[in-house]
């Protein structure tokens, strides 16, 4: 079976110079999911679900691709990003330097995540229990005894995954048995409406994940590509 991570388009994080707590995508945006929802439309295997995270960007990224490829979305809560704290109301620039600063945290304080928000153990788990669950219903387990090596059923399902640069972070390093580090956004970078293909592959009796392509954009032309 294949996972066709998407990351969404390009959101609007500032309006006249206010933070957005659940941003809608920018005209940009708009046509970066577009342009996904066209090469995904194009490709001769067939997808047969799109999953996708509430939140408004993801929402709006999704729904070009569910519409190119004759599907109806599936929305599932528990892949939306790391819940930041409440900053309604609050200038985009305070809100900048906070990010700023709080990059020179120790390690113990970025598994905490910031004050007010969702812990990164906290997001991890729930993360990688709504992948698990995904792939439960589709016949699609990890061995129990054997690390790394996954009981798959289908091989020929095909999923797009509609979500977030900390959510597909946290979900490759899940399938790929990477441990986690508190900052996978950080290191698996992911841009705008990028794809990055993870594929079963028979092995040593069961199966594995493969990475097949990571950070894709090459539906972007130069100028839409953004981070």
């Amino acid at each position: 079976m294949e996972i066709v991570f998407i990351r969404h388009g390009q959101p609007a994080w500032g309006i006249d110079g206010w933070s957005q707590p659940d941003p809608h995508l920018t005209e940009l945006g708009r046509i970066q999911a577009e342009r996904a929802a066209l090469r995904l439309a194009a490709e001769p295997r067939v997808i047969n679900d799109v999953v996708v995270s509430p939140a408004n960007r993801a929402q709006e990224t999704a729904t070009p691709i569910a519409r190119r490829l004759g599907l109806v979305p599936t929305t599932i809560s528990d892949i939306t990003e790391i819940r930041m704290p409440d900053w309604s109301d609050t200038p985009e620039e305070t809100v900048q330097r906070i990010f700023a600063e709080a990059r020179h945290r120790s390690p113990d304080q970025w598994w905490e995540g910031l004050s007010g928000g969702e812990s990164f153990r906290d997001f991890h788990d729930r993360v990688t229990g709504a992948v698990l669950s995904l792939l439960a219903e589709r016949g699609i387990s990890p061995d129990p005894q054997r690390k790394q090596l996954w009981s798959v059923t289908d091989e020929a399902d095909r999923i797009a995954f509609v979500a977030h640069a900390g959510t597909n972070a946290v979900a490759i390093g899940l399938l790929l048995g990477i441990p986690p580090t508190p900052w996978e956004w950080e290191r698996f970078i992911l841009y705008h409406a990028s794809f990055a293909r993870l594929r079963t592959i028979p092995l040593a009796g069961a199966h594995v994940f493969s990475l097949r392509t990571f950070n894709d954009r090459e539906h972007l032309d130069a100028d839409l590509r953004t981070r």
